[in-house]
């Protein structure tokens, strides 16, 4: 691959010389797959499980049984084996859209005004409306009850027109505060549904949107006796306005969890002393944050365009509009301003609908049933997006990309093809990566995982197999999984009981301590094809368990570059001294600059040999490589010649069987 400098930057070039050379570190990996429920198609950086689990849910129902798509198995494995960063992006199939918080109602509700209400649609044995921020419930066993039923003065506020005629279900509210601002409006509530009647615009204060996007964020529907929502889950929210002070012009804004219930309310956050003015530094969009993300297409690369002016604060909504504001609040005695007193929200709870997208597949096409055209309720197209995305290595730092479910077979998953080398082309390119290929689907042969590693020559991706079966640590199922929702956590926990460029594999970091069984039990012949073919083996041993056994990259010549851990070396080294570099660019082509890199470069090689990462290193960038010309051309050159240490694969021991009495040599 022909590699040129175009705009101004640092270029990491290898050389392959002598076949030694290269390799990546775990400072962080990268997954891409469907989720439960989070941002779609937004890169979105998880520290631990939990926080994985919060941002993307864990389990799903299909027909009758709960699932757990690859992308949690996944991440759960990573941090439980040491790893400590996860980008995590969340591929969809159609129009996913986040949910929207049900009317947020105004003081101006309360405020003079007359209307008639038409209940119509809301008449049963029973309903309720409010005014004033007081519920009115009219009962009764008809509807001529209901209205006969009615007092005929709720508060002194508010009054029944008791003349209105009954022939109809309609009713005839008057507030008698003479301080009426335009806006005012009455509402019934049936259930968790909130029905508004306005004479006027604006008697919603401000919407919410959550963050997160799909069907599974909308709440809304019946409520029950105790407080519940019909359809509220751990995965989606409620929304409740508490502590309204029109002397203070601020409320309370509570995040509630969507499975709660009124005596026992779940407060994932609370926003306290929250504006609406936009001059004050407590104002609502201040506060939680308005900005949401849109991934866009330019010139056939794409990006992320953030749009909004405050950052979210907070993890699970956003303002996504304020339609009353209350600009500079008090007057200049410190009074609020009377045409402002109106726009606080009331005391009130509700709820989220309005979203869409939903990717659930039939039962039974998850895990060892994945197939050609359906990838956990996906098609291999979905991921075309998000690999082009991660492509942008100045965005996006990782060390290793995966994506469970694409299988590298073009005989039985022919559509899965171009995903594959898309991913394959993208980590290449980048030069800081790696991936792992699933070369083939559940209940194969040994030859077609062998003939499919032949048509791959990279030392950027490594290949496993057989299939392994773990406990979804979600569900308690025992599922089957294929290697690359593991591996990422074997790399992990290399890289935390040793370094990056130490093999993961073996007895000592290669033991895949969660995985129950292995598809099949190999023979030595077995892994003998597989090695020849660079295929690494799961190996299944009496007094160890489940063990990666091999640690080849899928590249074909025979160099320090087809093993796994000089590749992540090397990818380690790169990215360090590449960030060295980059304080460079625009400075000085001086003795002074060139000494400034190697009194950086040298020591940090030197304690990677320290740590056995490598058995000698040479640094050159002195005026040997940058001569007149080179600096004329404004460019700054440094060569670094690394022998990497090898590791110990094959053990040869003699054993020597010696007459009795015989000694062993000293």
């Amino acid at each position: 691959m022909a590699e040129v400098i175009v705009s101004p930057g640092v270029l990491a070039i290898e050389n392959d010389q002598s076949f030694i050379t290269e390799g990546p570190i775990q400072a962080g990996a990268a997954i891409i797959g469907p989720t439960v429920k989070g941002k779609v198609g937004i890169p979105v950086l998880c520290t631990t499980y939990s926080d994985y689990l919060n941002k993307f849910g864990s389990t799903f129902l299909s027909g009758s049984q709960t699932y757990s798509y690859f992308t949690s198995i996944s991440a759960y494995n990573y941090f439980n084996n040491g790893g400590n960063t996860l980008l995590v992006t969340r591929v969809v199939s159609g129009t996913f859209s986040p949910a929207t918080s049900s009317v947020i109602p105004s003081s101006n509700a309360a405020t003079f005004a007359s209307a008639s209400l038409d209940l119509t649609d809301a008449v049963t044995t029973s309903y309720s409306a409010s005014i004033n921020g007081v519920n009115i419930l009219l009962s009764g066993s008809s509807t001529l009850d209901v209205f006969n039923n009615a007092s005929a003065s709720i508060n002194s506020n508010v009054t029944i027109d008791s003349t209105a005629s009954y022939s109809a279900p309609n009713l005839v509210l008057t507030a008698l505060n003479s301080n009426g601002l335009a806006g005012n409006s009455y509402y019934y509530i049936s259930g968790s549904t909130t029905t508004y009647f306005s004479g006027g615009s604006n008697t919603e204060v401000f919407a919410l949107e959550t963050l997160s996007e799909g069907e599974i964020m909308n709440s809304s529907g019946s409520l029950y006796a105790n407080g519940t929502l019909e359809n509220g889950t751990a995965d989606n929210l409620r929304w409740q306005i508490v502590s309204p002070n029109v002397n203070n012009g601020t409320f309370t804004l509570l995040i509630r969890q969507g499975n709660d219930s009124t005596n026992s309310p779940s407060i994932l956050e609370t926003w306290s002393n929250l504006s609406l003015d936009p001059f004050a530094s407590n104002y609502i969009e201040r506060v939680i944050g308005n900005q949401y993300e849109q991934v866009q297409q330019d010139n056939g690369e794409y990006y992320v365009q953030l749009n909004g002016e405050y950052r979210n604060q907070s993890r699970y909504v956003r303002i996504k509009q304020v339609n009353l504001t209350t600009p500079n609040y008090f007057d200049n005695t410190g009074n609020p301003k009377p045409q402002y007193t109106g726009s606080l929200p009331t005391a009130s709870l509700g709820v989220f609908g309005g979203a869409e997208g939903k990717n659930v597949a039939p039962s039974g096409a998850y895990y060892e049933n994945i197939s050609d055209l359906n990838i956990q309720g996906l098609q291999a197209s979905a991921y075309t997006e998000s690999i082009s995305l991660l492509a942008n290595q100045d965005a996006y730092q990782y060390n290793l990309i995966t994506a469970p479910g694409l299988i590298a077979d073009g005989t039985n998953f022919p559509s899965h093809a171009s995903a594959v080398s898309q991913l394959l082309s993208v980590v290449q390119s980048r030069g800081d990566s790696m991936t792992i290929l699933d070369l083939v689907g559940y209940g194969s042969n040994i030859l077609p995982v062998t003939t499919n590693a032949i048509t791959y020559d990279t030392s950027y991706a490594a290949a496993y197999w057989p299939w392994v079966q773990t406990i979804d640590p979600n569900s308690g199922r025992q599922v089957w999984v294929p290697a690359s929702v593991m591996i990422p956590g074997v790399y992990a926990f290399n890289d935390s009981v040793a370094e990056p460029w130490f093999a993961p594999a073996g007895t000592n970091r290669g033991v895949m301590s969660t995985v129950i069984r292995a598809e099949r039990y190999l023979t030595q012949g077995n892994r003998d094809l597989l090695y020849e073919s660079n295929v690494n083996s799961i190996a299944t041993f009496p007094n160890t368990g489940v063990t990666v056994f091999g640690q080849k990259t899928l590249q074909k010549k025979s160099s320090a570059l087809d093993r796994v851990n000089v590749r992540r070396l090397l990818i380690e080294l790169k990215n360090y001294i590449s960030q060295v570099a980059d304080t460079l660019v625009f400075e000085q082509n001086t003795v002074t600059t060139r000494n400034n890199f190697l009194a950086q470069v040298n020591p940090y090689l030197a304690s990677v040999q320290q740590r056995e990462g490598l058995t000698a290193f040479k640094v050159v960038m002195d005026e040997s490589n940058n001569t007149p010309t080179t600096i004329d051309n404004n460019q700054l050159i440094g060569q670094i010649y690394l022998q990497p240490t090898r590791t110990a694969e094959f053990i040869l021991l003699d054993f020597n069987i010696l007459p009795t009495g015989a000694t062993f040599p000293a």
